[in-house]
């Protein structure tokens, strides 16, 4: 089937000669070529020099529906990297959306700049502005750095738009669901990997104890796990100990020389790696960040070859977007509750289906989404 590339660039208030004379613009054909490579429909830039607004939304699959990410915001060393990111992030959700088995496609948005310092009422209005725009193809919600509040603002602008805070109708903070979704699926590893899904006594380590990284952990101590934490960030860190107790530091650096039963990224993506994988010292991996493998196809097999069991992450971190996604229809904790704690089912099924076709197991949980995209495109070609 035909596919068609929408590139379009959103700028207000620009010279465009100086554009034309910035040294990346003949670097544009590269974008495309990333689109092309990932399958992208849509990419998208919004600049507003008044609000501090730089932000990329990314549209990567419509086939089952309007595409629902978040917009994550993140000091990035270059433009090109938050491309790069959005580009990935957007692939990512389209296959979070199939596997989970709702009608959505797949969009993520990043807007480029220090949390603590452009934060503010201003660019999230403006912002909702560009999301608007685009008329419901796509729908935002929170991610990395962004909060119900924020979402509240963007909502000002548009009605695509959920995590809204849950005074206006919205499910509020969608992190405790992803984490919820992460355990399902972490005790479905154990399952497989141990004959039994009980973690108590297990080491498990979460790197990122952000909003979704402490809620895990939580759920980690009731279930009488040993919990170490790991975190750029000495506050959150700090935060973690006072409000568990039971947890124990480990220096960033010492990661992947300790020895472990599970490891939990729950930070950025890409800390599966070459050298990463050389030294890690673990039956299982889990976690909640997104494209944990930086490459796909050379770091699942490399996985393994060393005998660790991987959780994909798009897979079990997908409770976020189940319960946002509720809000399209009416949200209902209950139900939502019940769709993410089917992770736990989903995720032996994908364990199941790598050992019958001797594949890693990201390329399973690839195969069944791909597979629930081809029959609806096939459907919608039909109408």
């Amino acid at each position: 089937m035909h596919r068609q590339y929408l590139y379009v660039v959103l700028i207000h208030k620009i010279d465009w000669f100086s554009l034309l004379l910035h040294p990346n613009f003949q670097n544009m054909p590269s974008v495309f070529e990333h689109m092309q490579e990932l399958e992208h429909e849509q990419l998208v830039f919004c600049h507003d020099p008044k609000s501090g607004l730089n932000a990329i939304i990314a549209i990567h699959n419509t086939t089952l529906g309007p595409a629902l990410g978040g917009t994550r915001l993140w000091n990035y060393s270059s433009h090109e990297d938050a491309v790069v990111d959005a580009l990935r992030l957007s692939r990512g959700m389209t296959y979070k959306a199939a596997i989970s088995g709702l009608n959505l496609g797949g969009g993520k948005a990043v807007i480029v700049g220090d949390a603590s310092k452009i934060k503010s009422e201003a660019l999230w209005r403006r912002y909702g502005r560009f999301v608007d725009s685009l008329n419901g193809k796509y729908i935002t919600a929170e991610d990395v750095n962004t909060s119900a509040r924020d979402m509240e603002y963007i909502a000002m602008e548009t009605e695509h738009v959920t995590g809204v805070p849950e005074f206006m109708g919205g499910s509020g903070d969608p992190s405790p669901f992803t984490a919820y979704g992460v355990f399902m699926g972490m005790k479905a590893s154990a399952k497989k990997m141990w004959g039994n899904d009980d973690l108590s006594g297990k080491k498990v380590l979460v790197q990122g104890v952000g909003h979704v990284g402490q809620y895990l952990v939580g759920h980690l101590v009731e279930a009488g796990a040993q919990v170490f934490i790991a975190d750029i960030s000495e506050p959150k860190l700090k935060e973690t100990v006072d409000k568990f107790g039971k947890v124990k530091i480990i220096n960033n650096d010492d990661i992947f020389n300790m020895e472990m039963d599970i490891y939990a990224p729950c930070a950025l993506g890409a800390t599966v790696n070459d050298d990463s994988i050389s030294k890690m010292k673990c039956a299982i991996i889990a976690g909640a960040a997104n494209n944990q493998l930086a490459v796909e196809d050379k770091h699942g097999p490399m996985l393994i070859e060393k005998g660790i069991l991987y959780a994909p992450d798009f897979l079990i971190n997908a409770g976020g977007l189940v319960n946002v996604s509720a809000e399209l229809d009416g949200y209902n904790r209950d139900r939502v509750m019940g769709q993410v704690e089917q992770i736990y089912d989903r995720t032996l099924e994908i364990f199941d289906l790598a050992d019958e076709e001797k594949i890693h197991t990201q390329a399973a949980a690839m195969k069944i989404a791909q597979r629930r995209l081809e029959a609806i495109a096939a459907v919608n070609a039909r109408l």
